[in-house]
C-alpha cells in the first residue's frame, strides 16, 4: 500500500466515524458551529489572504490561465462573503429529520418519507478556495461528514480556510473528522477518492473544468452529481425591451466570465429590430467582449470576428460570446437543444406566450425570463451557499444545496400489522 492509500483510507475511516455522531447531530449544534467558523473567517482574515498571495504568485508563475486565475483570488471582501454564507446557511431550515410526506394505509400502517444524510460525500474542485467553505458547510449543515481535495493550485488558501472550520467544529463539540482536507497536493489522491474509496464514500461532487468533471464521471465507483460545463445562452426575442435586453445580455455575460453561469452564446430573433440587434453587439464590443458570430451578425459590426462550428459548443469563461441570428423562439430552442450543456438559458422578451413557450420546452437545469443567467448560484435562489450546478437527471438538478446533499428513508409505523400470505 502506497503513502497516498494509507492516507486516504485514514481519512476515510475517519470521515466514516465522524458521520455516525454528525447524522445526529441536533441542529443547535450544527448552527453554533457554522457561526463559530464565520467568526474565525473574518478574525483570520488577514492570514487567509497571505496565503491566497502565495498561492497566486505560484500560480502566476506556472501560468494558470486568466479564468483560473480570477477563480483563485481572494480579497476582503469574498472572504467576508464566505462568513456571511456560512450565517445564511445556519439560518437555513435544517433538513435532517424533516418529513416530505405522509399517507395512511386502508390497513391502518402510517408511512413517512423522511430526510437522512446521505453519509460521507467526497467533493474534488479546482481553483475555487471558496469551495472549501462552501462545501464543507453545506455538508455539515446536512449532516454528512466531508472530504475536501481542492486544486494544488489553492492549497494553502484551502488549507487555511479549512482551519476555521475546524475552530467552529471544536467549538461546537463536533468531530474534527466532520469536515477533512485532503492534505496532499499528490494527483493519486484523486485516484483513490475515484476508485478506491467505495468503503467510505457515499457520493462524489466534481466542481471544476471540464475535463475534471469527465474524468470523475467516467471513473468513479461510487454515485456523482455533477455537471460538465455551463454552456449557457440568452435568446433576445422580437419582442424584447431594448433596456432590458442590453443590461440583461452585458450582466449575462460580463458580470464574472469565469463562472458557470455567464452565457457563453447570444442568440438574436432576426425579425427583431434592427437597431436593437445592432445595439447589443455594439455594447458587448465596447465593453471589451470579442464577439464570434454568423453572417447575420457579422453584418452588425465590422468587428464581429466569423464563428466557426466549434464556437456553438465553448464555454469560453472569459470575454468572449458567440453569437447567432435565429428565426424566432423555436430555432432558438432547436440552437440550445443541439448545442447546449442542459445548464442555464435565459430569453427576454415581453411576450408571456412566448417566454412560456421558451420555459416549458428549453431542457435545461435553469431556465430564465428577463433575468441574467448569472442568477444561476444557490445563494442567489435563497439555498445559503451551493456546492456546484447539476446538469444531471439524477439524484439532484440545479444549484446542489442543502436539500440536494440529502437523500431519504421510509418511516413506517403499525400497531402489529403483518402481511396476509
Amino acid at each position: 500500500m502506497s503513502a497516498v492509500q494509507a492516507l486516504m483510507r485514514q481519512l476515510g475511516q475517519a470521515a466514516v466515524a465522524a458521520a455516525a455522531p454528525l447524522a445526529l447531530a441536533d441542529t443547535a449544534a450544527k448552527n453554533r458551529a457554522l457561526r463559530a467558523a464565520a467568526a474565525a473567517l473574518r478574525a483570520r482574515c488577514e492570514s487567509i489572504l497571505a496565503a491566497n498571495a502565495d498561492d497566486m504568485r505560484a500560480a502566476r508563475a506556472s501560468g494558470l490561465g486568466a479564468a483560473l486565475l480570477e477563480r483563485l483570488e481572494l480579497d476582503a471582501g469574498r472572504v467576508e462573503a464566505m462568513a456571511l454564507g456560512l450565517e445564511e446557511i445556519a439560518q437555513l431550515a435544517d433538513p435532517v429529520g424533516s418529513i416530505s410526506a405522509e399517507w395512511a394505509r386502508p390497513n391502518g400502517l402510517r408511512i413517512q418519507r423522511v430526510r437522512v444524510p446521505l453519509g460521507v460525500i467526497g467533493i474534488i474542485y479546482e481553483s475555487r478556495p471558496n469551495v472549501t467553505a462552501d462545501a464543507g458547510a453545506l455538508c455539515l449543515k446536512a449532516g454528512s461528514a466531508a472530504i475536501l481535495r481542492g486544486g494544488s493550485e489553492s492549497g494553502r488558501s484551502s488549507a487555511a480556510i479549512h482551519a476555521c472550520l475546524r475552530e467552529g467544529l471544536a467549538a461546537a463539540g463536533l468531530p474534527a473528522a466532520c469536515i477533512q482536507l485532503v492534505p496532499t497536493p499528490d494527483r493519486a489522491a484523486v485516484g483513490e477518492m475515484l476508485g478506491g474509496m467505495n468503503d467510505y464514500i457515499d457520493v462524489l461532487v466534481p466542481r471544476g473544468g471540464k475535463s475534471l468533471v469527465a474524468r470523475v464521471q467516467a471513473e468513479a465507483r461510487v454515485p456523482v452529481i455533477g455537471h460538465l460545463e455551463g454552456n449557457c445562452h440568452v435568446y433576445v426575442d422580437r419582442e424584447a425591451d431594448a433596456l432590458m435586453a442590453r443590461s440583461v445580455v452585458l450582466n449575462s455575460k460580463l458580470r464574472r466570465t469565469g463562472v458557470c453561469g455567464a452565457a457563453e452564446t447570444l442568440l438574436l430573433d432576426q425579425a427583431a429590430p434592427p437597431d436593437l440587434q445592432r445595439s447589443l453587439v455594439e455594447a458587448l464590443l465596447d465593453a471589451g467582449c470579442e464577439v464570434r458570430g454568423d453572417k447575420a451578425v457579422r453584418a452588425l459590426d465590422p468587428r464581429v470576428r466569423e464563428a466557426t462550428e466549434q464556437d456553438w459548443y465553448t464555454e469560453y469563461l472569459g470575454p468572449i460570446i458567440a453569437a447567432r441570428g435565429v428565426d424566432g423562439v423555436d430555432a432558438a430552442i432547436e440552437h440550445i437543444a443541439r448545442y447546449g450543456s442542459a445548464h442555464t438559458e435565459a430569453i427576454v422578451t415581453a411576450n408571456s406566450a412566448t417566454a412560456q413557450r421558451f420555459l416549458a420546452r428549453v431542457d435545461s437545469a435553469i431556465v430564465l425570463h428577463n433575468a441574467s443567467t448569472q442568477f444561476a448560484d444557490g445563494a442567489e435562489f435563497g439555498m445559503g451557499a451551493e456546492i456546484g450546478i447539476s446538469t444531471d437527471r439524477f439524484h439532484a438538478r440545479g444549484p446542489i444545496g442543502l436539500e440536494q446533499l440529502t437523500t431519504y428513508k421510509y418511516v413506517v409505523h403499525g400497531a402489529g400489522q403483518v402481511r396476509p400470505g
